[in-house]
């Protein structure tokens, strides 16, 4: 994930995304932002909850990402869920053009980040869960808290700390 490199800060993460989508391939990409809405970044205003990300004639773009008005920016505030454009590298968008052609793929936005001054989004190239994977995933995560706490309880036992 973006927030555990060296000189990167998380601004928001895109959960929902990783519970509906498997994501086969991650990008990282620069978002083209306005003055306002950078300042709202650095507040931490945004949510990437239902956002998406799409290709048109060559260039790649990000919709549904709300970024809130900043509250000093009175007339240069922008549209919060505008389209933004993303900047790539005309060959890895046309890569990617080219994997979202296939069936079932598409590419959903999975965390934004400052790295050094500028903002980057993280893109995942993701497939869609159907719903007996999302229960497989829930039944794996209880099955190791179980085996956590256990593992916990009889580690105490075995030092006398109960």
């Amino acid at each position: 994930m973006a927030g555990d490199k060296a000189g990167t800060k998380l601004i928001a993460p895109n959960k929902k995304a990783r519970h509906d989508y498997f994501v086969i391939d991650t990008y990282e990409a620069g978002v083209e932002l306005f003055g306002t809405e950078v300042k709202s970044l650095r507040r931490g205003q945004v949510n990437l909850k239902d956002s998406y990300c799409y290709i048109d004639k060559g260039e790649l773009f990000a919709a549904g990402i709300h970024i809130s008005p900043y509250e000093q920016g009175n007339i240069y505030n922008r549209d919060p869920l505008r389209v933004r454009r993303l900047l790539m590298h005309k060959k890895e968008i046309m890569k990617l053009l080219g994997l979202v052609g296939q069936q079932g793929y598409t590419l959903i936005p999975l965390s934004l980040y400052f790295k050094a001054s500028r903002v980057k989004l993280e893109l995942g190239l993701c497939k869609g869960k159907k719903l007996y994977d999302k229960r497989d995933d829930e039944a794996k995560k209880q099955a190791d808290r179980d085996i956590d706490r256990s593992m916990k309880s009889y580690n105490k036992r075995n030092r006398g700390e109960e």
